[in-house]
């Protein structure tokens, strides 16, 4: 049921219309408790899977509430690695030296 992250236009967590073993988002949204626009902003990228979301989902695909979670933070990291905001320019902030640094190097 779940997409691998490689494709990446889709949200990871399976969520298209495909995927909803036979059910129409009407139906799946009537089980999970929530609006059809709900659920089909999840499902049109307009919004991600919340805290809340996720328990529905485990609750209904027998999972857990972390798996979409987790899937949904993968997601959004995926997609913020392969925007161009400028994260790519930021440098690493040089550390000072420790004194245990000083004494091994005298050593």
């Amino acid at each position: 049921m779940f997409k691998a992250l490689a494709e990446a236009r889709e949200m990871p967590h399976g969520l298209t219309a495909r995927n909803f073993m036979g059910l129409t988002v009407t139906q799946l949204a009537a089980v999970l408790g929530v609006s059809r626009k709900t659920l089909s902003n999840i499902v049109n990228e307009r919004a991600g899977v919340t805290p809340d979301m996720s328990l529905r989902l485990s609750r209904a695909f027998g999972t857990t509430p972390a798996l979409w979670l987790n899937l949904q933070q993968a997601h959004d990291l995926w997609v913020a690695e392969h925007e161009p905001t400028g994260w790519e320019q930021v440098m690493p902030v040089p550390m000072p030296a420790t004194p245990s640094d000083d004494t091994q190097a005298s050593a």
